[in-house]
């Protein structure tokens, strides 16, 4: 039960920006169209906890198909924590997110490690860690990496499909072809092996989505991906289990700042985790 005069519901578009600037607050550093393109797909994913009218809280319960959801941007408003707040709001998404799905569907999030007993209590499971690095852009183009076109989304589509628990094409669309980001794929003789996105954000740039068959096709991607930025901050978020993509991050000179749990509550999607050497995003999956 909710103390008096608070309320969870629908965001508005004006909440969205509140609480896009508390995730930057945060050091979150979304991607600057991530949040929008999300709010375009889905406004239905964005969920506000108010107090007598003032957003106080909010999170975003982001549904890719009906058999896969995805939690996050989970706030409660500074100086209100540990109030008994952030529980009720957090459940209440959880089984909102889950009316808007099919029985049996995989939710997924990317949950800070201290509330790891917290999410396990509610039904989620651990499956990795997926950790922050960050450093300044170093890097050269290689001649078997291209600007992505229109033309190559099927191709880009089906890589995805490949790595992420169900198809998401508005989404990726979207993602792939955001404004002030340009996106690279990986080619041998026509064929796409493999893509990345780097991404404008708050500081610098995220590269996410990345994935490569191979590590040395994942240097050749965020090598070029890298060039057009030199010396400007970037982040890249590795799957831990992806020893491969540790050392590719440690060797283009960034450093682990900040991690995640990467839990599902219902059936864990088996993905082949060494073949992402960028999540997306912490927020979206």
């Amino acid at each position: 039960m909710l103390p008096p005069g608070l309320s969870i519901g629908p965001m508005s578009r004006d909440d969205v920006a509140v609480l896009a600037g508390w995730a930057a607050d945060e050091g979150w550093n979304p991607g600057n169209a991530d949040i929008g393109i999300a709010w375009d797909i889905d406004p239905g994913a964005f969920i506000a906890l108010h107090r007598d009218g003032e957003l106080v809280g909010g999170g975003t319960i982001f549904r890719h198909s009906p058999m896969f959801g995805f939690m996050g941007l989970f706030i409660v408003k500074a100086g209100l924590r540990r109030a008994g707040l952030g529980a009720p709001l957090w459940h209440h998404r959880l089984d909102l997110l889950q009316t808007r799905l099919a029985p049996g569907a995989t939710i997924g999030m990317d949950g800070v490690f201290d509330m790891v007993p917290f999410y396990t209590r509610g039904g989620f499971t651990l499956a990795y860690r997926d950790l922050r690095f960050q450093g300044a852009a170093q890097g050269v183009p290689d001649k078997a990496v291209r600007p992505l076109t229109e033309a190559d989304f099927p191709a880009i589509e089906a890589i995805d499909r490949q790595h992420f628990p169900t198809p998401r094409g508005t989404f990726l669309r979207r993602w792939v072809f955001q404004p002030g980001a340009h996106a690279l794929g990986l080619f041998d003789s026509g064929t796409l092996l493999g893509f990345g996105v780097a991404r404008p954000a708050r500081q610098g740039f995220k590269l996410g989505p990345v994935y490569a068959m191979s590590p040395d096709s994942a240097e050749s991607l965020v090598s070029s991906l890298m060039a057009p930025i030199i010396g400007q901050q970037v982040q890249l978020d590795v799957p831990e289990p992806n020893d491969a993509g540790l050392r590719l991050a440690q060797s283009f000179g960034l450093s682990e700042v900040f991690g995640c749990a990467r839990m599902y509550h219902g059936p864990t999607p088996d993905l082949p985790v060494r073949q992402i050497f960028g999540v997306t995003s912490f927020e979206f999956g």
